[in-house]
């Protein structure tokens, strides 16, 4: 095992037995089938490194130089800072960017791309190398020149950017590259495409794509370019344009006072079909992402942005992240979710980092334990409605988390700002739901339910209703699922006599915590004598 594989496996935190879920976790405690997995929790990271998917990247790989020093003074020549030059760090950018992550993650990577045999080539192989990425496939040209991206740093300020691009590469480089798609897809469960406009991955890329692509259907494919109409012929299993890039997919313009999301899930049917793509999943910067599924699915994630702005690459931690919780067999919206958290650990970071499945892990960790007492819970919301920010709250026992659950607190934040969900104490389940319940005790509940985007605060409560804490809380918004109506609820008059409204969202009959806990338990443990 390679050094950066075996560091990797030391970072992963040990299950708790508690944390074991029947019919999930196998008897070693790593999980079998990810397949029902629908809420975040520490575990999952080193269940998807266990999985070890084969990925490849096909894409334009680049370098990135991070240069800093301090500024104590003005040139003459200009009124320019001048910049001395302290420390010289340099990262994989690009694609290669995305292999490292990948990488990080615990997935067995193989990178297929066009560099040079110059300096920025030659150290570009040599990080991606002592990552454990396969660079079998990564061809150096003397004619290409590697394309670099160096920022200049004064103190904590980047002061200037430089781009090193080189246009007009040789037919036969690009041919070149053609002829190794085949040996670099074989066997893989997953091929990335990330085509960021170098001409290198022209048609005869394409092409070559294509026909692996159709020689194992069963293999993901997902594209991050910035024009994905090009790759249709692909038929990609999801592609990942920000908002800019698929109105131009459309030859269309966003307003940039509107709400992107809300526009781009109204131009979902368009962008299907004009990508060829199984989904489209948006990203949307400070806003998180959409998710949008031939099926009419739906989706959204929400970021948690950071002041920092040193911070490159997470677009590429995303995309990373996606594909080997997607390759490992998660659902496609924990997979989305899961990349989300990926990518607000490498925000908070400066310079170009790679999220590692340690990292992640201890990243949903930190939900553990975070249900909020009545009075911080008032305290935080006093700040957010101070702020102008409109409250959702929600109630339910959450138990074991599954696709209705996700979708309706997706859509009870989209009715506000700030969304806090209360959550029946283990008493209150067993008086709604029986003594053979809660399946998960409410310190696991909490945790993965402020683990998902879309939750910013978790409290818990034990009264039979949610009255006392309306009255406290004072809520814009009480969401509930379609199962009821308003007059069915005891909270209605409470939420509108402190000037709040009752709204009844979508409910998903075919899927109910008491048929999952029908199925968990139906199916053997590993190890169990049938």
């Amino acid at each position: 095992m390679d050094d950066a594989r075996r560091n990797d496996q030391a970072d992963r935190p040990e299950l708790l037995p508690d944390e074991r879920v029947p019919g999930v976790h196998d008897a070693d405690g790593i999980a079998g089938d990810l397949s029902e997995v629908r809420g975040l929790a520490a575990w999952v990271p080193p269940a998807i490194a266990d999985r070890s998917p084969r990925v490849t990247v096909v894409g334009d790989a680049m370098l990135d130089g991070w240069w800093s020093g301090t500024i104590e003074r003005f040139c003459r020549e200009a009124p320019a800072p001048v910049v001395d030059v302290t420390r010289r760090d340099y990262a994989a950018g690009g694609a290669a960017n995305t292999a490292m992550n990948l990488a990080a993650l615990g997935a067995r990577v193989r990178m297929c791309g066009l560099i040079g045999t110059d300096d920025a080539g030659r150290r570009l192989r040599g990080i991606l190398h002592a990552a454990g990425v396969d660079t079998t496939d990564l061809v150096q040209d003397e004619r290409v020149g590697t394309t670099t991206k160096y920022r200049i740093l004064g103190g904590d300020q980047v002061m200037l950017r430089l781009d090193d691009t080189h246009d007009g590469l040789p037919p036969s480089a690009i041919t070149s590259l053609a002829a190794r798609i085949p040996d670099a897809v074989a066997g893989a469960d997953a091929v990335v495409v990330c085509d960021y406009g170098s001409g290198a991955l022209g048609d005869e890329v394409r092409e070559a794509l294509g026909h692996a692509s159709r020689l194992d259907p069963g293999m993901l494919v997902v594209v991050d370019a910035h024009d994905t109409a090009v790759w249709s012929a692909l038929a990609p299993d999801i592609v990942t344009p920000n908002a800019q890039e698929a109105a131009q997919v459309l030859g269309t313009r966003l307003d940039p006072r509107s709400d992107r999301a809300a526009t781009v899930t109204g131009l979902s049917s368009r962008l299907l079909s004009a990508t060829n793509a199984s989904a489209v999943v948006v990203t949307l910067d400070r806003d998180g992402t959409v998710l949008l599924g031939e099926d009419g699915e739906e989706h959204r994630t929400w970021a948690k942005p950071a002041t920092e702005k040193q911070a490159s690459g997470a677009g590429d931690t995303f995309v990373a992240s996606l594909t080997a919780a997607r390759a490992a067999g998660l659902p496609l919206t924990t997979s989305l979710d899961l990349a989300q958290a990926a990518a607000d650990v490498v925000v908070h970071r400066p310079g170009t980092s790679v999220c590692t499945t340690g990292d992640l892990a201890a990243h949903l960790q930190q939900f553990a334990d975070t249900a909020l007492a009545t009075a911080e819970l008032l305290r935080r919301v006093k700040e957010d409605r101070a702020a102008g920010k409109r409250i959702v709250l929600t109630n339910g026992c959450f138990d074991v988390l599954h696709r209705g659950h996700t979708r309706y607190l997706n859509q009870a934040k989209q009715l506000g700002d700030v969304l806090v969900v209360a959550l029946n104490d283990d008493d209150g389940v067993r008086r709604l739901k029986g003594p053979d319940r809660p399946i998960n005790p409410i310190a696991d509940r909490a945790a993965i339910i402020a683990s998902l985007s879309c939750v910013d605060y978790v409290t818990v409560f034990g009264t039979d209703t949610l009255v006392p804490l309306i009255e406290l809380l004072r809520p814009d918004v009480y969401a509930k699922g379609g199962d009821y109506t308003a007059q069915m609820l005891e909270e209605t008059p409470a939420v509108e006599a402190c000037g709040g409204r009752v709204s009844i969202l979508d409910y998903v009959p075919e899927r109910s915590t008491a048929a999952v806990v029908r199925r968990i338990r139906s199916t053997p443990l590993a190890g169990d004598v049938p």
